[in-house]
């Protein structure tokens, strides 16, 4: 059953933790599942977070630790010394012990570093070695791995000493006497076979997937979902086994790009929450304002420039705003499809010329549809030829919008640009220019001005 927080049960929990009631806190906090005792931490302050949080024994402390939210792990982190630092870490799998010692400052690092178990100590400070968005950046040393030249009875043995060390195993590695990666094994097969029968009659040497620690963790994320795997093996130059990623990593990261992808999409041109400092989240925001006021301003020249005619047919004017808001919707929409089919093709070329042409038949219908309601209506008004030249450039509009929409996101891509950019205000700001322009051409034609 899922827990769930509510405010009466967040007041019971205060008022325990002013009463220091250790013994109700341990029954029914600490007994649930860490990631619940994190989400509850997270809605109490510090001192009250801090407090359940040291009531926790070591194992559970540093699982707590990774679920927390960032700010109140950073103010965790700031109370302790280095040495409970180092305490923590070592509780940690070791991905994840490299990404909160990346956060402390160099010399307090080395310091951290000194004082932890030196086999430890060796794996994490290898981990912070690789860029954090590559495969060694988010790989974890933690795996099971037996030689092809084992006995069966002799991997039995070392694989249970290296469970010690992996929370979960969900495959059983083979490698040679130079460490290379040569294939897996089932544990199945493992456990049902002789004690004296060799690794290498057992473990399965076709159709290896694995990735370099070179590699991207876009390429990765791709790689995993294409083959619904749960844990990929990481090889470096030399094809040695070095680590393994698991799933919780590469849905993580993929997470991240969503929220990444939105943030480009709402206007926002770095990473910001709502902990985020005032000032960054103002430069944050500034530079897609700046766009938009710009795109305002071309607005506004565009629609100076046909002041003549809109005095002649001021009811142009009433339609300004359907013009730019459906520009903007639909160039969207369409940039928006087109981001999420370069995010999921290795190879998109391929398929994306077919969804652009797929994009552009969907706008023919929309606008066609469109066009025909909005002459309906502005006929309804006594208008006939006011109707003509909202609809006609309505469809055109469309069009229009929807080819910038495809278009843009692939040139950005080309250019090695995020062709998320392309789904936020930029693509709204062209088409509301080109949209004022393209409908006012069209009044002017129409009213022989």
């Amino acid at each position: 059953m899922t827990f769930k927080i509510t405010s009466e049960f967040l007041l019971l929990l205060q008022q325990k933790i002013e009463a220091l009631d250790n013994e109700w806190i341990k029954k029914n906090i600490l007994e649930l599942h860490y990631a619940d005792i994190a989400e509850i931490m997270d809605c109490l302050d510090n001192t009250q977070a801090k407090y359940i949080y040291e009531l926790a024994d070591d194992d559970t402390q540093a699982d707590i630790l990774m679920e927390v939210d960032e700010k109140v792990r950073d103010e965790f982190i700031a109370s302790l010394s280095n040495k409970e630092i180092a305490e923590q870490l070592e509780n940690l799998e070791s991905d994840d012990a490299a990404d909160l010692l990346g956060e402390l400052p160099g010399d307090q690092q080395e310091d951290v570093i000194s004082k932890m178990d030196d086999d430890e100590a060796a794996e994490v400070v290898d981990l912070l070695k690789y860029d954090e968005d590559t495969a060694g950046g988010v790989m974890q040393k933690e795996l099971i791995c037996v030689n092809l030249n084992w006995p069966v009875n002799r991997a039995i043995v070392q694989l249970r000493k290296q469970a010690e060390t992996v929370e979960k195993v969900y495959h059983i590695y083979v490698v040679d006497n130079d460490d290379r990666f040569v294939g897996v094994l089932s544990l199945k097969r493992l456990l049902f076979a002789g004690t004296k029968t060799i690794i290498s009659d057992l473990y399965q040497a076709k159709n290896l997937i694995s990735v370099k620690s070179s590699d991207s963790l876009e390429t990765v994320s791709k790689i995993m979902e294409k083959y619904d795997l749960f844990t990929i093996p990481v090889l470096d130059l030399q094809n040695k086994l070095i680590g393994r990623i698991t799933f919780d990593d590469v849905v993580e990261f993929i997470k991240e790009e969503a929220d990444k992808d939105y943030q480009m999409a709402s206007g926002l041109s770095e990473k910001v929450d709502s902990y985020s400092s005032v000032w960054r989240i103002s430069r944050a925001r500034l530079p897609w304002l700046l766009i938009g006021m710009v795109g305002g301003v071309f607005g506004a020249q565009v629609i100076s420039g046909f002041e003549g005619g809109i005095k002649e047919v001021p009811e142009l004017a009433f339609y300004i705003p359907l013009i730019m808001a459906m520009g903007g919707n639909i160039g969207v929409q369409s940039s928006a499809i087109v981001v999420q089919s370069l995010a999921k093709d290795s190879n998109p070329l391929g398929s994306i010329f077919k969804k652009i042409a797929r994009e552009s038949i969907v706008a023919l219908i929309n606008g066609a549809f469109l066009s025909i309601l909005i002459f309906a209506i502005a006929f309804a008004f006594g208008n006939s030829t006011l109707g003509f030249v909202v609809s006609i450039s309505l469809f055109a509009v469309i069009l229009v919008a929807a080819i910038f929409g495809t278009l843009i996101p692939l040139l950005l891509n080309k250019y090695k640009i995020d062709p998320a950019l392309a789904t936020g205000p930029f693509i709204t700001t062209l088409n509301d220019v080109v949209g004022l322009f393209i409908y006012f051409t069209i009044g002017m034609m129409m009213y022989n001005l």
